[in-house]
């Protein structure tokens, strides 16, 4: 079984460092991208994935309402929230928010994104 993600990141070097990661993974494929809140419940809604990264810090919708928004039309995709920066006060915003974890960019590689997925996959 193949797991569907999509990655939301203001970012273009991020999103394609990400797509790669997640193709070179086994068991992933990368099926689509936003840059931006509004896209992504577009987006998310169009493919249905069962995994979405999420930035946290995008201009306009950020990260968390993103989160919201997606969890309460998509409850069977897994949402994971990203960021560069270690940020105290955020495990309880990421909480609130619905994502089921926080996860580093610097940090997202082949086996963080398989740890993810055995911890809080659905299928």
């Amino acid at each position: 079984m193949t797991v569907s993600v999509v990655t939301v990141d203001d970012q273009a070097v991020f999103r394609a460092a990400a797509r790669a990661i997640i193709d070179a993974t086994p068991g992933f494929q990368a099926i689509g991208e936003a840059s931006n809140g509004l896209d992504a419940v577009r987006v998310v809604r169009e493919l249905d994935p069962e995994l979405v990264l999420v930035d946290v810090r995008m201009p306009g919708m950020d990260g968390i309402e993103t989160s919201r928004r997606l969890i309460a039309a998509h409850p069977r995709s897994v949402v994971v929230l990203i960021s560069v920066e270690d940020m105290p006060n955020l495990p309880s915003a990421a909480a609130s928010s619905g994502a089921v974890e926080l996860v580093r960019k610097q940090d997202l590689n082949r086996a963080t994104l398989t740890e993810l997925w055995s911890r809080h996959g659905h299928s």
